[in-house]
């Protein structure tokens, strides 16, 4: 079987790297991780050294622009062959310049049942602020318009009495963890299409 060949952009933990690290260990899953990006040195990274996944930290200090980095990460991605990529607590915003060259190609896990919440990596507290019964995460294709590209899918997340903004996000992502490969498989496997 010939893999479909997955970057990951990371900026924090990596909880859902790891999950879809975990997801591509199984010889029946139709993708591999081949690249992990980085804007920083964050702690996600070590999900791709436990796994021998080749990572690069792309600093925006070490450039002269973002459009700069965006373009140098870019480069690394065109020269691994990457099919798709995957920013998973990625909280840079994309430049057109990146988001054109893999226009269609690129996803995002977002904290929230998008279009609510949209914009913000606090989408959990935002939720519990506003009162809601339910929330969830979205996984969508990335466009030039943040948090607003075609919803690939979507799993809801009861809000539940007393809840913190710490527990729902805990409960949001274990949710991710399983969307998440789910909707790269199905990408994989050609039988998962883009609804708005």
């Amino acid at each position: 079987m010939t893999k479909l060949r997955v970057a990951v952009l990371v900026s924090g933990r990596g909880s859902n790297l790891g999950a879809l690290l975990d997801a591509c260990a199984n010889p029946d899953f139709p993708a591999g991780v081949v690249l992990v990006c980085a804007n920083r040195d964050a702690p996600a990274l070590q999900h791709a050294r436990r796994s021998g996944v080749a990572h690069v930290v792309f600093r925006r200090q070490a450039y002269p622009s973002r459009e700069a980095r965006d373009l140098a990460m870019a480069g690394a991605l065109a020269a691994t062959q990457v099919e798709l990529i995957v920013c998973a607590g990625y909280d840079a915003i994309l430049s057109p310049v990146f988001v054109d060259q893999f226009a269609g190609r690129i996803i995002n896990v977002h904290p929230s049942l998008l279009p609510a919440f949209a914009g913000s990596m606090d989408a959990p507290a935002r939720a519990l602020a506003a009162g809601v019964s339910e929330t969830g995460c979205t996984v969508h294709l990335v466009t030039n318009d943040v948090d607003a590209g075609p919803v690939l899918a979507q799993q809801r997340v009861a809000v539940l009495p007393g809840d913190t903004a710490e527990a729902l996000h805990r409960r949001i992502r274990d949710a991710e963890h399983k969307l998440l490969p789910a909707v790269v498989r199905g990408l994989a496997e050609r039988r998962l299409v883009p609804s708005r």
